[in-house]
């Protein structure tokens, strides 16, 4: 079967150099307008004019909504990124820093605000939810891999859950000592779930 009528067809070349500088570009102009217009108003008319590319080169890159704001989301500020080690406390407390200046990008905290909103009723934005979930999982646990430990799903919820409540629910400041208390709770909390304390 030719590659026009195969699954891809019609989709960019993922690690071609200018399909990564086109998906760059874009990504760009969508984390500009977004704090500007709010989700709602970030439509791909709008993105296509204001990136200068059509509204078919959008589809093919993000074929629903939903998978151009994971984007924003996952490829959202780089900046402290934590280094794998040894020390769980450590590593737990630089993956929370890093969230916080993450979620301190207005781009960013308005694409996750908008996936969670939409996820009890837009299959792809549910799905949405489930990608960033294994995503930052597996990207925490690569993290701890130098420490031997490894979580899952629901001890990673209670390292993460503090800080996005009190960001989201109770919009105050998450501060450095914030940060070290939940992070030394979740591993006190880890420890008597190994070692079977009551």
């Amino acid at each position: 079967m030719s590659s026009l009528h195969g699954p891809n067809r019609g989709r960019p070349t993922p690690g071609h150099p200018r399909v990564e500088r086109t998906r760059s570009h874009i990504l760009a102009v969508a984390r500009e307008l977004l704090p500007e217009v709010g989700p709602a108003g970030l439509t791909y008319s709008l993105l296509a004019e204001r990136a200068g590319v059509t509204r078919q080169t959008l589809y093919r890159h993000w074929p629903a909504r939903a998978a151009l704001l994971v984007d924003l989301i996952l490829t959202g500020n780089s900046s402290g990124y934590p280094e794998p080690g040894s020390d769980p406390r450590a590593v737990a407390t630089a993956w929370l820093t890093s969230l916080r200046g993450g979620l301190e990008d207005r781009a960013t905290r308005a694409a996750v605000l908008a996936v969670t909103a939409q996820a009890d009723v837009d299959p792809d934005s549910a799905q949405a939810l489930v990608r960033i979930g294994a995503d930052r999982l597996a990207a925490f646990n690569q993290l701890l891999a130098p420490s031997g430990l490894q979580v899952g799903a629901e001890e990673y919820t209670m390292l993460v859950g503090p800080l996005l409540a009190r960001l989201f629910f109770d919009r105050a400041e998450v501060t450095t000592e914030f940060i070290d208390d939940v992070a030394s709770g979740w591993l006190a909390t880890l420890r008597c779930r190994y070692d079977h304390c009551e």
